[in-house]
């Protein structure tokens, strides 16, 4: 599947199958995201978040405490570090703060400038929904 933000291949996350089975597919390059199938058959695509809003919270035993990392795509931090058993919190994580890690904020900066301006609006991408 071709990302619709920036062009580039997305990947398809492993998924059990299931009655209700949604692809969710990754982008590995402007980390956009879009969601296949699922109980109605639809194509949802969540719009554009800014830096302070889009990223949660790492957690895992191998992490530090001390340091907030912000938990990308693909079972890893933005600044790369991955650990068994890693997984976004239920809280945001936040760049602003004195704990955040550098390296994450960099990233999170890097990330948000690959999505184009036109992208960015709240209608900017396209969900299909089955008509039934």
């Amino acid at each position: 599947m071709e990302c619709d933000v920036c062009g580039r291949a997305m990947w398809r996350w492993p998924t059990l199958p299931t009655v209700w089975e949604e692809e969710i597919w990754s982008c590995s390059w402007c980390y956009a995201s879009t969601h296949v199938g699922g109980e109605w058959f639809e194509v949802s695509r969540p719009p554009y978040l800014p830096v302070d809003m889009r990223w949660e919270r790492a957690v895992a035993d191998g992490l530090t405490a001390d340091v907030s990392h912000a938990f990308g795509i693909f079972d890893r931090t933005l600044c790369g570090i991955q650990v068994a058993g890693m997984s976004p919190s239920d809280y945001l994580w936040l760049p602003e703060r004195e704990n955040a890690c550098g390296a994450c904020r960099d990233m999170a900066g890097v990330i948000d400038g690959r999505w184009p301006q036109a992208m960015r609006g709240e209608d900017a991408r396209d969900s299909v929904a089955r008509r039934l």
